[in-house]
């Protein structure tokens, strides 16, 4: 399966190469806070997950590949804690050669459980990212477990603050991050225009369910969002959207 992947890097993951190519440059460069990559999938009518939220596969097998490349190529992975208490992820790469970033878990309130596969990862303790909301039991019973609890500022909706989280990251060395989700993470990071990339998968399915993004602007006073130099490549069936993000 590795051989397999690693021919699509050469040919049909060559796509992601203008990405690549900034992740190098970030890696080259000292100080400032990692790179965001903001990499999801969803279907054509923007969502992300079946309402009642429930585990199912979206995107196309070569699509699934394309992530664990990306994974790859980041020091650190994150998602929210409702992704890990629905979907209980291993946030590894298994589908092509790589290191296994470092997991990277938001959860306000560290309602982390104790059987997440996170627990058991191959070579890293899942860093968990907490607020002065969490017990004190709690941080001790991850502890425990082998997590690495940080507790941080929250923001005005008692949410870890971003900008610090990433700021914890840059000082822990990890020069890019790939957010995965769920749909409260995405939203939060494109709210705070925190993203550097999207690599966005469609899958030609209507769902009808929770949307990936939303109130991006519920100030009303912020610039739209674009994706510059928007490039579009068929994968596996699916429609991969990318580029780099910005005002517009």
């Amino acid at each position: 399966m590795d051989d397999v992947v690693e021919g699509q890097a050469a040919g049909e993951m060559a796509f992601l190469q203008p990405l690549f190519d900034r992740l190098a440059a970030r890696d080259s460069a000292s100080g400032g806070l990692p790179f965001v990559t903001l990499s999801y999938a969803q279907s054509v009518d923007g969502s992300i997950s079946a309402r009642p939220p429930r585990p199912f596969a979206l995107s196309s097998e070569k699509s699934f590949g394309m992530t664990h490349l990306l994974r790859s190529r980041h020091d650190a992975l994150l998602v929210g804690i409702n992704t890990v208490l629905m979907d209980d992820p291993r946030l590894t790469v298994r589908l092509c050669a790589g290191d296994n970033p470092q997991p990277v878990v938001l959860d306000s309130r560290l309602r982390f459980p104790d059987d997440a596969r996170l627990l058991a990862h191959p070579d890293k303790h899942p860093l968990l990212f907490t607020t002065a909301a969490a017990p004190a039991g709690e941080i001790a019973r991850l502890q425990a477990k082998g997590a690495t609890v940080c507790v941080l500022p929250a923001d005005r909706m008692g949410w870890v603050d971003l900008i610090t989280a990433l700021q914890c990251l840059a000082d822990r060395g990890m020069k890019s991050l790939m957010v995965e989700g769920g749909a409260t993470v995405i939203n939060c990071f494109l709210q705070s225009r925190l993203v550097d990339y999207c690599v966005i998968t469609v899958v030609p399915k209507l769902i009808g369910g929770i949307k990936a993004v939303d109130n991006l602007c519920p100030s009303g006073n912020l610039p739209t969002l674009s994706i510059v130099d928007c490039r579009y490549q068929p994968l596996g069936g699916d429609l991969i959207i990318h580029g780099a993000l910005g005002k517009g």
